[in-house]
Formats: structure tokens, C-alpha cells, sequence
């Protein structure tokens, strides 16, 4: 069984960083697609960045995040890393990792695309 455990989340001031961390574990992490998806309490979650298993590894950004985040995979640890700068109050929310063992390049950022989810890591910026 698949299983997702975020970690990094904290509060920080607009304009600060933070990285993100998903352990992954229990399949082979090089068959996933990978996505960071965030969800503010009474919105829909909304994807924030996903990396392809395709062989090139295809990524894809929200617009509202291009730019100032980015997105890694490190295969050798089995970590998906969410690297984000330039943080603004409205990056506030709960970040989730997500997987999905097939390739969806197209289909990122689409929540229901992903079979498998972590509990999620707080990130707040204050202004």
C-alpha cells in the first residue's frame, strides 16, 4: 500500500520560503506521477505543481505559482520536494502530496487523477 507523509509545512512572513517533503513508500516510486495540490478550508483543493512518470519527466505549474515554486522528485531517497519562495499570504493553506501510478501529463493539476494522498503539512504567511 502506498503511503504519503508530508513534512516542512510552517508559518513564515510574505516573501519568505519554505520547502516541502513527501516521503513516499510501499511501491516503486519511479511508476508514479506526483503532484503537490493545497486547500484552504471551504474551497476545493486546487493543484499546485505535479511531475510526470513519463520519461522526461514532464511538469507542470498553477499559474498563480509558476515562477516561484518548483518542483523535484529525488528517486534515490524517494522524496517529492516543493521548493517555494516569494511566498504570498494567499500560499496559505494545507499541502497535500498526492500519487498516481500511470502518466497524465495533461492532467496535473486535476485532483481526481491521483489515487493515493498524504495527510497534508500547514503553510501559513503572514503579511
Amino acid at each position: 500500500q502506498v503511503r504519503l507523509v508530508e513534512s516542512g509545512g510552517g508559518s513564515v512572513l510574505a516573501g519568505g520560503s519554505l520547502t516541502l517533503s513527501c516521503k513516499f513508500s510501499g511501491d516503486a516510486y519511479r511508476l508514479y506521477s506526483m503532484g503537490w495540490f493545497r486547500q484552504v478550508q471551504g474551497k476545493e483543493r486546487e493543484g499546485v505543481a505535479g511531475i510526470s512518470v513519463d520519461a522526461d519527466g514532464r511538469i507542470k505549474y498553477a499559474d498563480s505559482v509558476t515562477g516561484r515554486f518548483t518542483i523535484s522528485k529525488d528517486t534515490a531517497k524517494n522524496l517529492l520536494l516543493l521548493q517555494m519562495v516569494s511566498l504570498k499570504p494567499e500560499d496559505a493553506a494545507v499541502y497535500y502530496c498526492a500519487a498516481a501510478r500511470n502518466s497524465f501529463y495533461a492532467s496535473l493539476l486535476r485532483a481526481q487523477k491521483y489515487d493515493y494522498w498524504g495527510q497534508g503539512t500547514q503553510v501559513t504567511v503572514s503579511s
